[in-house]
């Protein structure tokens, strides 16, 4: 394996959690880190970390469920790097209630934000990967392999990232792209933090992933020789913790990573 600089990584919810630990993970093996995320201070933090470490990282706050925002950002990054290796798609939201209690925008906001965002973003960014013959990585959950009663929207979802995620490497392997979908179990975050509140339960971050767990691994898969494809990653715990479980009335809205 080697270092990845002079490569130009794209990281969606890079202001906290998951995304904000790849984006150092991959600022550490000297790629030019594009942080993207909805709020300015969370990337700055994230991006002043990276560069204390010798890192480079730019920060370009947008939320990319908005076309004007996203159509901007893709402009500028155009613009301003010219290229795109690796795309990590970290961004998603998560909304929580049972199907009778559910609100259909709900299911608008999860369809917008965790499929069509993703979706668009990588169609536009698809020339300068298949120009670098890049990467893009899909940050997935367990929800998208196996579906769980009170979080149908988010599950729906995530079931639907991974078709894509599948159909796209079907698609751009031929180009040289690769195409990786990482399922995590229960991560600490604040998005975790808030269910278990939710659910009543102790939030315990230390039996459960860790967010540089899950950068060590995925930076391990993007730096891997160009003869190899790691299609799909399942990561969770060690220590298995049980699912909060919450009332049927309950509506919750959680954390954006």
């Amino acid at each position: 394996m080697s270092n990845l600089d002079g490569e130009v990584a794209i990281v969606t919810g890079g202001g906290t959690g998951v995304g904000a630990a790849i984006g150092l993970a991959l600022a550490a093996a000297k790629a030019s880190v594009c942080l993207i995320g909805r709020t300015r201070r969370h990337l700055e933090i994230v991006a002043n970390e990276a560069r204390c470490r010798g890192g480079i990282a730019c920060i370009y706050p947008a939320d990319i469920a908005n076309d004007a925002e996203r159509e901007t950002l893709v402009r500028t990054l155009e613009r301003e790097h010219g290229r795109a290796d690796i795309l990590v798609q970290n961004a998603a939201v998560h909304h929580s209630a049972s199907i009778a209690n559910a609100a259909l925008e709900d299911l608008d906001l999860h369809y917008r934000t965790n499929l069509r965002a993703p979706y668009a973003l990588t169609q536009e960014l698809l020339p300068m990967l298949k120009a670098q013959r890049g990467q893009v990585v899909f940050i997935n959950s367990s929800s998208g392999v196996s579906a769980k009663p009170m979080t149908s929207q988010y599950d729906a979802t995530k079931h639907a990232l991974r078709a894509f995620a599948d159909s796209l490497r079907g698609e751009v392997n031929a180009a040289g792209i690769r195409v990786t979908s990482v399922y995590l179990g229960q991560t600490a975050s604040e998005m975790q933090r808030h269910i278990h509140q939710a659910g009543k339960m102790p939030y315990r971050p230390e039996r459960m992933l860790q967010p540089g767990d899950v950068a060590s691994v995925v930076l391990n898969c993007l730096m891997l020789p160009s003869t190899a494809e790691v299609t799909d990653i399942h990561i969770r715990p060690m220590i298995p913790s049980a699912a909060p479980i919450q009332h049927e009335k309950d509506r919750l809205q959680l954390a954006v990573r």
